[in-house]
């Protein structure tokens, strides 16, 4: 499958943020990625992340036969594989021009530049020998997979451990990892990759480029190089011409930050060294960090009021005395009290009920406005309610206690409770009736 090619505009876009100074993901000219790197559970995995870039190394052993022309030393072999889950770009089984380079550059890094002491894998001269091979296989494919290639191949062969081997005579024994600790490889020295990228005609320059710079540079440059400032591989591609005083640069900024790569590595092995140690749980399910999402726990966060309580404090003083609602009290119907006028309930009533509600409200206030009338055509003064107290002693006095009340106002009591409540007050025939019937129910 091809790759999509990238549009002018788009090209324009990160030519014009180069020569501006500036990286479409925000970097300065010279920084790298994030870099990580991780362990598996068995010796010699390692897993490299560059940003978005990832790379699996995995290193193996096995004894064969040494080469004629060498008896006495072992084998490194690496091999790099750009499988379609790394880009689309990529096709399976069939290696494209730039993975054999890489494959190339890494053989020249590691292996020519002596990084492991081959002749320490002799186990019989011209017999047998132990034949290291390193598989690193790219998972993720964002930008430089060399420089995170080269990271994961020499990480991977510092981490590994062979078995131990007891030569008797003829006899050879390989101890199991029970019987006998394994073996650490002899890495004399770490040698990493360092990629630029050139713009321009060598014009501008960046380091550790990603996908996009990746498809619109010019051309560019690997330096491979070690702690000790020694210089393992270089290597230039694309159609462009470079001075020795750009290559001298490149050189200069390589040493700076192939040291910051070899001090991260050493760091990385030291801390798994410690975690196996210690009996400690270790593996790529450690190192991932464990991003937990709870919906029924949120952390407790302060909140500044000030502005608002200035606020509310503002709109109370400018805000004027609330004046209390004078309502009155009407009676509607005897033991019935309403405050307020309200308002008619509406609410599932026909058209004919309305009517004759209507119809009864005028009749009852045309009678209380007859009443009303009557009232100011006689006026009679507001009397307080009556109380009269009788008491029945043992003299025979038949009397009881009964409370008497008039009517003060017309708008206060019913048609019905006005009639009774006109007796005159010194009628008191019914009380000597109910004094008889008490009296007769005390015998």
């Amino acid at each position: 499958m091809k790759e999509v090619p990238i549009s002018t505009c788009e090209r324009e876009f990160i030519l014009k943020a180069i020569r501006d100074r500036k990286r479409i993901d925000g970097r300065q000219t010279y920084d790298y990625r994030r870099l990580k790197v991780s362990f598996g559970m068995e010796r010699g995995c390692c897993i490299v992340e560059l940003g978005d870039t990832k790379v699996l190394a995995q290193v193996s052993g096995k004894i064969e036969e040494p080469k004629k022309n060498r008896p006495t030393e072992g084998s490194i072999i690496i091999n790099l594989e750009l499988s379609p889950m790394a880009s689309p770009a990529f096709e399976p089984g069939r290696p494209t021009e730039s993975g054999i380079e890489m494959n190339r550059i890494l053989e020249r890094n590691i292996r020519d530049s002596r990084a492991v002491d081959t002749e320490s894998l002799c186990i019989v001269a011209g017999e047998k020998v132990w034949s290291i091979r390193a598989d690193v296989h790219v998972l993720n494919d964002e930008g430089n997979i060399m420089d995170a290639a080269s990271i994961a191949a020499i990480t991977a062969l510092a981490h590994f451990r062979r078995p131990d081997v007891t030569v008797m005579g003829e006899e050879v024994t390989i101890h199991s990892p029970e019987d006998r600790d394994p073996v650490p490889l002899s890495v004399h020295h770490m040698p990493v990759c360092v990629t630029f990228a050139f713009f321009d005609q060598g014009e501008f320059l960046l380091v550790d480029p990603n996908r996009l710079e990746e498809r619109v540079m010019d051309g560019r440059m690997v330096v491979g190089m070690n702690m000790h400032r020694e210089i393992c591989t270089l290597m230039m591609s694309g159609g462009m011409l470079l001075v020795k005083e750009q290559v001298l640069r490149c050189s200069q900024i390589a040493t700076v930050k192939v040291a910051e790569i070899i001090e991260l590595i050493q760091k990385a092995l030291d801390k798994d060294a410690q975690a196996r140690q210690a009996g400690e749980k270790c593996g790529f399910a450690e190192s991932v960090p464990a991003n937990k999402i709870t919906t029924n726990k949120k952390e407790p966060t302060l909140i500044d009021t000030t502005a608002a309580a200035q606020q509310a404090s503002q709109v109370i003083q400018e805000a004027g005395p609330v004046d209390k609602p004078m309502s009155n009290m009407i009676v509607q119907a005897p033991g019935t009290a309403q405050i307020g006028e309200g308002l008619v309930n509406t609410w599932q009533i026909d058209d004919v009920d309305m009517e004759s509600e209507e119809e009864e409200e005028g009749r009852k206030k045309s009678v209380t406005n007859g009443k009303e009338a009557e009232a100011t055509s006689k006026p009679t003064e507001r009397k307080r309610p009556v109380k009269a107290v009788s008491h029945a002693d043992d003299s025979g006095s038949e009397e009881e206690e009964k409370v008497m009340l008039y009517q003060g106002d017309a708008e206060m009591k019913s048609t019905e409770d006005s009639t009774a409540l006109q007796q005159p007050p010194n009628s008191d025939k019914p009380a000597k009736k109910k004094g008889k019937k008490k009296k007769a129910a005390q015998k």
